[in-house]
Parts: structure tokens; C-alpha cells; sequence
């Protein structure tokens, strides 16, 4: 079983990153958001943190457009963002993520399924811009 396990790993290296520098969206799964302002970004977007405490500002670091901790019931910090405002300058893409049943029939035919991503559903999302004047 053990042999089994290394060949598997040695044929598929490239599904894992090596460093966390390579750790980005899942192949063929890619996502984006389309722009229809370039940089430099607004006023608007570019807004100064919200008030946070002493003990919450060491989240705040990461380069986050207008950071928000939010403290569960079990006494643990999240940081989440406002994207209110970049909202206003994003098109509207009914269906941005993938829906449900198009990644169940994806997953139904994979071999291995891992949870790193699964667990709190998050999906990177890059940005592209397009301008201001075609509005796709």
C-alpha cells in the first residue's frame, strides 16, 4: 500500500504546490472578476481599515481593502471584507462561482478529493478589467 501511495504521489507531483508561493486557484477552475475601472482604483475602493483593537490589528497587516474582524461566539477573530464599494465598480455576473451541481458531477469522477478548499468554501477569484466605455 505504501509503494502504491508513492507511485500516485511521484505520477500526479504537479497537483501539489511545493511552497505556498505556488498555491493558487485549481487548475481549470478558475474564476474572475471583470472590472469596469482601471487602476488606479478609485477613491471609493481604496478605503483606510475599519477601527480595530490592539489585539485584532496584527490580521489587519495582510493588504486588504477595508478589513472588518468579526469575533465568534467561541471567543475566535475572522477577518472578512467589505466589498460593498467593489461591487458598485464590478459587472454583474449572475453565477460568479461555479454552482453546486456542476462541481458534484466534476467530483463524482475524480479519484481523489481533498478538503483543503472545502472546508470554509473559499475560491480565489481574480481580477480583470475591461473599459469603462465596453460593458461586455
Amino acid at each position: 500500500m505504501k509503494e502504491k501511495l508513492i507511485y500516485l504521489l511521484s505520477k500526479y507531483r504537479d497537483a501539489f504546490a511545493a511552497d505556498k508561493e505556488a498555491l493558487d486557484a485549481i487548475i481549470g477552475h478558475e474564476e474572475y472578476i471583470i472590472m469596469n475601472v482601471e487602476k488606479p482604483h478609485p477613491p471609493l475602493l481604496t478605503r483606510p481599515a475599519y477601527p480595530s483593537s490592539p489585539g485584532d490589528r496584527g490580521a489587519l497587516e495582510v493588504e486588504v481593502t477595508s478589513p472588518i474582524i468579526i469575533t465568534w461566539h467561541n471567543g475566535k477573530s475572522r477577518m472578512v471584507g467589505d466589498f460593498r464599494a467593489l461591487s458598485s465598480y464590478t459587472i454583474s455576473n449572475r453565477y460568479p462561482i461555479r454552482r453546486i451541481h456542476e462541481t458534484s458531477t466534476q467530483l463524482s469522477q475524480a479519484k481523489f478529493i481533498t478538503t483543503m478548499e472545502a472546508l470554509k468554501g473559499f475560491t480565489k477569484i481574480s481580477q480583470q478589467t475591461i473599459p469603462e466605455n465596453n460593458q461586455g
